[in-house]
């Protein structure tokens, strides 16, 4: 993701790039960004660490992360999109304690038809009712640590805040068993861990006669880096705030 946000960022002709970061001990550090993202030589090292002065950060990272760069931008007063997802609570608080502070977009989905669907499916659910049965199904790359993805909570989340149903306590998460059939008013998530899928999230209405379908497909990480650019662009003028991809996109 850092590597696409520093091509697509110098593409759209707009942005600066002035620092790159990556975890302390990575074999990228003090290679230069502009190399190691497949473009032209910027004079920027990739640092261990976030140092210096700018408009804002772009977060692609792991939880494991998101507290040094939130403290920073804090600390700092910088504006910060934070697209890292598996974040525990704690660190969701402490990003809502830096929105008072700062402007922030964090999202766990930055493509802008992963959002769209964010907005339809509370509406879909609402329409069908109760009587029909609803599975969140999301495909992700191997190597992705969190499961679900944040994006099935995110759908989830909508579709419980539009059907008043609790959330997370309305969550089953995988199923497994002799007795393991479906209990009404449940919401399944299945995570698929395979070879290099981008992102697949299909969500399923079904009753007894037909199910409806909608389905979003990320055919590359483009779409999330573009839309973080977005963000980052959106941002830099708004007063300190916890703000959303819809904020962003004008979704309501």
């Amino acid at each position: 993701m850092g590597k696409r946000i520093i091509a697509l960022a110098l593409e759209a002709g707009r942005f600066d790039i002035v620092a790159a970061v990556e975890k302390p001990g990575h074999p990228d550090i003090g290679k230069d960004a502009g190399i190691i993202a497949g473009v032209r030589q910027l004079g920027i090292k990739v640092a261990g660490s976030l140092t210096g002065i700018a408009d804002v950060v772009v977060d692609f990272s792991l939880s494991e992360a998101a507290d040094r760069t939130i403290d920073y931008c804090a600390g700092s007063k910088t504006t910060l999109v934070l697209g890292t997802t598996g974040l525990s609570d704690s660190q969701q608080d402490k990003v809502k304690a830096a929105s008072s502070k700062i402007p922030i977009v964090c999202a766990t989905n930055m493509s802008v038809g992963m959002n769209t669907l964010f907005s339809l499916v509370g509406r879909v659910a609402s329409m069908l009712g109760d009587e029909y049965d609803i599975e969140i199904i999301e495909q992700h790359h191997r190597f992705k640590k969190d499961a679900p993805s944040g994006s099935a909570l995110t759908l989830a989340q909508n579709i419980c805040n539009a059907t008043a149903k609790p959330y997370p306590d309305s969550l089953t998460c995988g199923r497994h068993g002799k007795d393991a059939q479906r209990q009404k008013d449940k919401i399944g998530i299945h995570a698929v861990r395979a070879g290099d899928i981008t992102g697949v999230h299909s969500v399923i209405f079904s009753t007894l006669g037909e199910t409806v379908t909608l389905n979003h497909t990320a055919h590359s990480r483009d779409t999330f880096a573009r839309g973080a650019l977005r963000a980052a662009a959106w941002l830099l003028d708004k007063k300190p705030g916890l703000y959303s991809m819809a904020d962003v996109l004008g979704i309501k």
